[in-house]
């Protein structure tokens, strides 16, 4: 049978360590952190690939059909 005890606390204890440094795991970046960092992105493939079209037909099509 394996031992899970002694790997759990080596994770919870690398955790602890983790958090000393005043650092966040790659899981909790902040939502607007991570909209900064793809609307650069998305803003040029809109431009490379002419979709500002598509975008506007598309919320056009969502806002019909809510009624707006």
């Amino acid at each position: 049978m394996a031992d899970t005890a002694t790997r759990t606390m080596s994770r919870t204890q690398g955790r602890k360590a983790y958090a000393s440094f005043g650092a966040r795991p790659s899981g909790t970046r902040h939502p607007l952190v991570a909209t900064a960092m793809v609307l650069p992105l998305a803003a040029l493939l809109v431009v490379a690939f002419g979709g500002w079209d598509a975008v506007v037909t598309q919320a056009s099509s969502v806002a019909v059909m809510l009624g707006r």
